[in-house]
């Protein structure tokens, strides 16, 4: 059976992964990104309708969803799939920096839930948020996108609870590190993939399609039972302890 999805962040890594892999089930898809050029080629691919904006203006988001749902003529779904990565500790993190991850992934976050529980407040329908890992478990270095996304899981729990008596659920997918554009400068370094490659338990790193298939399986209607709960995409990251791998251990 087809329905009406909207993901926010189509031109991403993990958005456009989402797209493609929606598109291939015969859903009907609204793609939003600020990208106009990948976004005019993520609709030619995908057979998607494009929705360019930049939703760190909530107005901006609720015409997003308004337009998404005229033209699909009904929403059953909304993906956030938005999100940036900063790696400092805080002592070397300016205010600028901080303010800029709680916007990006925070804020966008909020925007979104409040402009898609409204469209779906009479129909219900799903809403899927995007964490991270490091939100879950300590991971050095990653305080602010930790605070940012820890805020996600929270609004996802609580939001869970205010609108599922309108039949609205909302989850989450918290990924470890996967391989898109947005990490490609902190796997470019040898040293650095290979630490990463080893901080997941399963020894490798995850990939867009992953996690996209996991939002897609909260996203749909088969998954009704499902509400306030965060998914670890993560190869075990968050709750796995292995033994330290070396190079004659690695699995192929």
């Amino acid at each position: 059976m087809s329905h009406r999805y909207l993901i926010f962040g189509a031109t991403g890594g993990i958005g456009s992964a989402l797209a493609r892999h929606l598109a291939s089930q015969g859903h009907k898809l609204a793609l939003s990104g600020r990208n106009t050029d990948r976004l005019s080629a993520l609709k030619a691919e995908t057979g998607g309708i494009a929705l360019a904006g930049d939703v760190l203006d909530w107005k901006t988001t609720q015409s997003i969803v308004e337009s998404a749902q005229e033209e699909l003529e009904g929403l059953d779904g909304v993906a956030c799939c938005i999100g940036s990565i900063l790696l400092k500790p805080a002592h070397l993190t300016t205010q600028e920096q901080y303010e800029a991850i709680v916007s990006n992934n925070l804020t966008t976050s909020f925007g979104i839930v409040k402009a898609a529980t409204k469209a779906l407040f009479t129909s219900g329908g799903s809403i899927v948020l995007t964490a991270t890992a490091a939100a879950q478990t300590g991971i050095a270095n990653h305080e602010a996108i930790a605070a940012a996304k820890a805020g996600v899981i929270g609004l996802t729990q609580s939001a869970a609870a205010t609108y599922a008596p309108r039949g609205i659920r909302l989850n989450c997918v918290a990924p470890g590190l996967v391989e898109t554009p947005l990490s490609a400068p902190i796997l470019s370094n040898p040293a650095g993939r290979l630490a990463s490659e080893q901080m997941h338990p399963l020894g490798r790193l995850g990939n867009a399609d992953e996690v996209a298939r996991s939002i897609a399986w909260l996203l749909s209607p088969d998954q009704s039972w499902i509400t306030g709960q965060t998914l670890a995409v993560d190869g075990g990251l968050s709750t796995l302890r292995t033994k330290a791998r070396t190079a004659t251990n690695r699995p192929n």
